[in-house]
């Protein structure tokens, strides 16, 4: 009687973790493809954890020591604004569509507006 909850709890997990993986594969085929119609080197790095984050300023012409700020509670949110708005720029789309990283359910989408659009 005691193990009745350890299916459904792994079924979580396993869920979570495919959603998960299906939400960073997405954001590194997002990431690769801005990098490679931004010609920022190094394209490869959407893959690598915090190596995006990097490859995210560089899309953006931002300091790489701004890396730093990403740690800071609060902080960290207005640098994903100011990091995505330098993408937006990047891509010569209004540099608007950095603040609609914080939007959820919208925020979904602007990694593949700036990915795919023309």
């Amino acid at each position: 009687m005691g193990n009745q909850g350890a299916f459904p709890a792994g079924m979580s997990f396993g869920f979570l973790f495919v959603c998960f993986a299906i939400a960073y594969v997405y954001m590194a085929l997002a990431l690769q493809a801005i990098a490679q119609k931004t010609n920022t080197p190094n394209a490869w790095m959407a893959w690598v954890p915090i190596a995006n984050l990097i490859l995210m300023l560089n899309i953006a012409r931002k300091p790489i020591w701004w890396i730093i700020l990403f740690l800071i509670p609060i902080v960290n949110i207005v640098m994903v604004i100011l990091v995505w708005m330098g993408i937006a720029e990047a891509r010569s789309k209004p540099s608007w569509w950095g603040v609609l990283s914080i939007v959820p359910v919208v925020n979904l989408f602007v990694p593949a507006y700036l990915a795919w659009s023309e």
